[in-house]
């Protein structure tokens, strides 16, 4: 009996212990434009900001006119390699995305998939050939070729004494036009950072 009631009170104590551990986690919904920092380090914020700082920079300036001058088209702009250089892990797929959506929501340049997903559209073509209707199936040979192809880099620079760092990022894009390998367009922006423990 006594090995009984202490049972019951070792498991009440147990499934409060459980239960006041659940009660602590709290989850809060924001709008995803808030500009929230927790770390420090880059972050969403950064990077649309920057994509959208450098796709109006590389949009307004000569190189652009002078294509339209020549063309009677849009110039086509694949995004080429963004290497992160810094010493955090910084996914620059996300900061290539920020900058295809700024390019293509402009109406100023058409942008074709880079290499990694024209690979995966090509074998749907490819399969297609066998699989689909002739009246369905896309044609193989029939890309819209890049006229230009956007490079860059993710810098940063760390200064620290005791509990105090500054980091600066610093975000390097080229744009290069692919029959002549001119440098029609260099680009660069800075962001600052002090975080203080």
């Amino acid at each position: 009996m006594k090995t009984n009631k202490t049972t019951q009170i070792a498991t009440i104590f147990i499934l409060a212990l459980l239960a006041s551990g659940c009660a602590t986690k709290k989850v809060t919904r924001l709008d995803p434009n808030d500009q929230i920092d927790l770390s420090g380090r880059w972050n969403d914020t950064d990077s649309k900001q920057v994509a959208e700082q450098m796709s109006r920079d590389v949009l307004s300036k000569p190189w652009l006119i002078r294509f339209e001058g020549n063309e009677e088209r849009p110039p086509v702009v694949i995004i080429g390699i963004i290497v992160n250089r810094t010493s955090e892990h910084i996914e620059a797929e996300t900061f290539v995305k920020d900058v295809e959506i700024e390019f293509v929501n402009s109406g100023k340049v058409r942008v074709v998939a880079n290499d990694l997903f024209r690979d995966k559209l090509r074998e749907e073509k490819a399969q297609q050939q066998t699989n689909a209707t002739p009246e369905s199936q896309q044609k193989i040979a029939a890309e819209l070729g890049a006229d230009f192809m956007l490079f860059g880099t993710i810098n940063s620079t760390i200064d620290e004494y005791k509990k105090e760092r500054l980091v600066n990022y610093k975000v390097n894009l080229e744009l290069i036009n692919l029959k002549t390998t001119e440098k029609v367009w260099i680009g660069d922006k800075e962001i600052k950072k002090y975080i203080k423990n």
